[in-house]
């Protein structure tokens, strides 16, 4: 891996939807390894993995990351960033474009769907940050949580 590059893995997580949900992220880049997780509280499935996107890009922008390969079971996710399927949820809208203004600031952002088997480890972040309620990052906007 070069300098300013990073790659990472993605996973949001409901039980109900909406229910108690949580998202996990790994990301590997240069200075090492990172697990990132948080306990949502009462929303869906998809908030959850968009939440988990806007919390590794806000950390590989304070890592002052330049290049980010990510991988994601959410075809939602992974076509709506890329323009194949049209956002049409209010929240989700919100949501979307926080994304868009992340990644922006980064030179190089690739998105890419997984199946499921491929991002376990994300997964896993994201149940046990359901299952121990673990509290956000300090760089996750609260305020993407409102009306989500």
């Amino acid at each position: 891996m070069s300098a300013g590059a990073a790659r990472a893995w993605i996973d949001g997580a409901a039980r109900g939807n909406p229910g108690d949900a949580g998202f996990g992220a790994i990301l590997e880049h240069p200075g090492g390894r990172e697990e990132i997780g948080g306990y949502l509280g009462r929303t869906t499935n998809n908030v959850a993995e968009y939440l988990a996107l806007v919390a590794l890009l806000g950390r590989a922008r304070a890592l002052g990351l330049e290049r980010l390969e990510v991988a994601s079971d959410s075809e939602l996710v992974v076509r709506q960033l890329a323009g194949r399927y049209k956002v049409r949820a209010p929240h989700l809208q919100r949501l979307f474009l926080a994304v868009r203004a992340l990644r922006a600031e980064l030179s190089r952002v690739s998105l890419r769907h997984v199946p499921r088997e491929e991002n376990r480890d994300a997964d896993r972040l994201a149940n046990r940050a359901i299952d121990e309620r673990w509290p956000l990052p300090e760089w996750l906007d609260r305020g993407l949580l409102e009306g989500s």
